[in-house]
């Protein structure tokens, strides 16, 4: 894709997860920084701070769960090298935990694919694992969204017993709903 094609998907994709019920009513939304060719989400994540929204974003811990800290603006953004990782950008002020997420109205989700039944494939690092586990247990229910191209949703990507399907994605065609969230 060139610049010109990433800057308008990410636009199309804003467009579309704005106009998500769930996220039209949510006062807090635990959401990411893409990086590399991932779906981008700095236009979604301006729009919705813009609206009002808590915004919360992650920053990977040592053992890859996640902390919480707030998104005030591109330039509360850090970029933070991991070893034997890809550079991140995360939130610079104060951490709130990682139980922080489960007060998240809607959690984005990062992904490689979804599938027809609403299972998400992650990047093998558990960190979202870790996150749903969370939610789980502490019997939250946000909607749960993954931003992704339309070429990656699929027929089928491999599950596990702790995996956990999502309620919709969003591509930069469309909204494709899974299940309504609780």
């Amino acid at each position: 894709m060139t610049a010109d094609d990433v800057r308008e998907a990410a636009a199309a994709l804003a467009r579309h997860a704005l106009e998500l019920p769930e996220l039209a009513r949510a006062r807090t939304v635990a959401a990411y920084v893409s990086v590399g060719s991932e779906p981008g989400t700095p236009p979604l994540l301006d729009a919705l701070r813009a609206r009002g929204v808590r915004v919360l974003l992650p920053a990977l811990l040592p053992d890859n769960d996640l902390d919480w800290g707030v998104y005030e603006g591109p330039g509360s953004l850090a970029r933070v090298r991991h070893a034997g990782r890809m550079e991140l950008l995360e939130p610079s002020g104060e951490r709130l935990g990682a139980d922080a997420v489960t007060g998240a109205d809607a959690v984005l989700l990062p992904g490689l694919a979804v599938d027809a039944r609403g299972m998400r494939l992650g990047r093998g690092g558990g960190s979202y694992d870790r996150v749903l586990a969370r939610l789980e247990r502490a019997g939250a229910r946000p909607a749960l969204v993954v931003l992704l191209y339309d070429t990656e949703v699929v027929a089928r990507v491999p599950a596990e017993p702790h995996d956990r399907p999502v309620h919709a994605v969003v591509t930069p065609s469309g909204v494709r709903r899974f299940e309504a969230p609780a």
